[in-house]
């Protein structure tokens, strides 16, 4: 049996509300967190599902040194902390280093484990001794079965608390391709499964000096996997996304964020999960 993964005041797994974890890539200025993190929250509340607000402090893993990869450590935190008392929402946010694990902590009600440094001992180590809850990304090199020496080491750090989120796997050059038989694999592990829907439809390093993406697939994506039983769902979205500092090219529109929500409820209505 599948295990529930508590994150703040949020049961996630078999038996509870479908989970949506979003917001923008990386930290935008605040009026648009601000608008971004409002409409998601009233959006959730009014079709009962949960909800957690994601954006990274830093993006070390740019296509190009130029590009924007965010506030930092000490002013996302404090920015990911305002938006958690302003809007009442629990927050998570990527950890690239073992020593940014405890200052995260201090603010996020869940660490993330970047999918390209989901096997980095020290990073698993490091995020399991805060003693918050881990969403493990796995990563686009893995096979889902691999995920099972992820868990391990998380469970013997100390984590009980965790999640397992499936983004993808290379496929050839500029590809990533989704395998919902290995998704079926990745539950069978025991934690919860977090499905990413937009960074799946990446075409990583596709652009000259940029990631390139399919975002008009994210919906079909998304449906697919609230089908297949996938207890919550990872999506970046953004006003405008044209303009935003990070995946502006697999950002999907906040304006189309309420409809396809409302398609993912009934879908898991449907297939009574």
């Amino acid at each position: 049996m599948q295990n529930t993964c508590t994150i703040d005041r949020i049961s996630v797994g078999p038996g509870h509300p479908l989970l949506l974890i979003a917001g923008p890539c990386v930290l935008e200025d605040a009026q648009t967190n601000d608008r971004i993190a409002g409409t998601l929250r009233d959006m959730c509340d009014a079709l009962g599902v949960k909800f957690i607000f994601k954006a990274s402090f830093d993006k070390a893993n740019r296509s190009s040194y130029r590009s924007s990869r965010g506030p930092g450590l000490y002013e996302g935190v404090q920015e990911l902390d305002r938006i958690k008392q302003q809007f009442d929402v629990p927050v998570t946010t990527d950890v690239h280093e073992p020593p940014q694990a405890e200052t995260v902590a201090a603010v996020a009600d869940m660490l993330q484990v970047p999918a390209f440094l989901v096997r980095q001992t020290d990073l698993l180590i490091a995020c399991a001794a805060t003693g918050k809850p881990v969403n493990a990304k796995k990563g686009q090199f893995m096979a889902p079965s691999e995920m099972r020496h992820v868990v391990g080491k998380l469970q013997e750090g100390g984590c009980v608390q965790m999640m397992l989120t499936e983004r993808g796997t290379f496929f050839g050059y500029h590809r990533l391709v989704n395998d919902f038989i290995g998704i079926g694999d990745l539950m069978e592990l025991g934690p919860p499964v977090c499905f990413d829907v937009t960074h799946s439809t990446q075409l990583p390093g596709g652009g000259d000096g940029f990631t390139a993406g399919r975002p008009e697939r994210a919906a079909l994506l998304a449906k697919a996997a609230v089908a297949a039983g996938v207890h919550a769902v990872f999506m970046e979205c953004h006003p405008d996304p044209a303009t935003a500092r990070s995946d502006a090219a697999t950002m999907q529109p906040l304006n189309a964020m309420p409809t396809l929500l409302e398609q993912l409820v009934a879908l898991r209505h449907i297939t009574g999960q």
